[in-house]
């Protein structure tokens, strides 16, 4: 039986459970860890997140939420019970403050959203965010959500490194979409990279969906960027 690599995430993003369990089933032994986003929330995404917990997988819930402290602590808190993995809120200080407070004894990881993978500076200057290089404000906001308390932050290949760099960042994690093979598409997202030039620039977690679930055969796919990513120096040694 070929041993899973629990450091790729693949996303499920498709319509419903229904087809998420089939892509699961599909990739049999060969993938531990899913990510459920809001794509998949009315089409029991929660459902589907307990059915993988009982199965043995990781489950990652990639809700990016984003309110007033009150609602993210409690939000937290009703997600927490469910030990799942990993969740994602935006990476605002205070959101992040509250998440962990809600989160409280939980094995749930809270995970900082700093700027979307799908995101450069001609978007962020259409939303008002302040000037500046998007790899320095990426920075800057994984900097003050470990400060905030967050156990990881989600940003892309490109500022892993300079991430990685930071004092704030040891013991922290750092999950990288934004993921593709040299000869794969983009689609939607502006700041991308091979799977093994992320693990290189020292992401700990990296997700990919459409270049699996999209596949003919989706479990060859994920075979090769499993070994894609393993081509990066010293990521076998990480490799549990």
């Amino acid at each position: 039986m070929t041993q899973s690599d629990d450091r790729l995430i693949v996303a499920l993003d498709v319509p419903n459970a229904l087809e998420g369990l089939e892509l699961v089933s599909k990739l049999a032994d060969q993938v531990s860890f899913y990510k459920i986003g809001l794509g998949m929330l009315t089409g029991g995404g929660l459902a589907l997140a307990m059915e993988l917990k009982e199965m043995g997988k990781r489950v990652f819930l990639d809700m990016k939420l984003f309110d007033i402290g009150a609602t993210v602590e409690k939000a937290t808190r009703g997600l927490a019970q469910f030990d799942l993995d990993f969740l994602t809120v935006h990476g605002d200080p205070n959101v992040v403050r509250a998440a962990v407070a809600g989160r409280g004894d939980s094995v749930t990881k809270i995970l900082a959203v700093t700027i979307l993978t799908s995101l450069e500076r001609s978007d962020l200057d259409a939303a008002l965010i302040r000037p500046g290089k998007v790899h320095e404000l990426v920075v800057e906001r994984a900097r003050a959500a470990f400060l905030a308390g967050a156990d990881g932050v989600i940003a892309s290949p490109r500022e892993a490194g300079l991430i990685r760099a930071l004092p704030e960042s040891r013991g922290k994690l750092i999950v990288t979409p934004g993921v593709r093979l040299a000869d794969g598409e983009a689609g939607d997202q502006k700041r991308i990279a091979t799977p093994a030039q992320a693990m290189a620039e020292g992401a700990d977690y990296i997700v990919v969906g459409r270049p699996v679930w999209q596949a003919d055969d989706p479990r060859p796919a994920a075979k090769r960027i499993v070994a894609d990513m393993r081509l990066a120096p010293g990521v076998n040694a990480r490799f549990h």
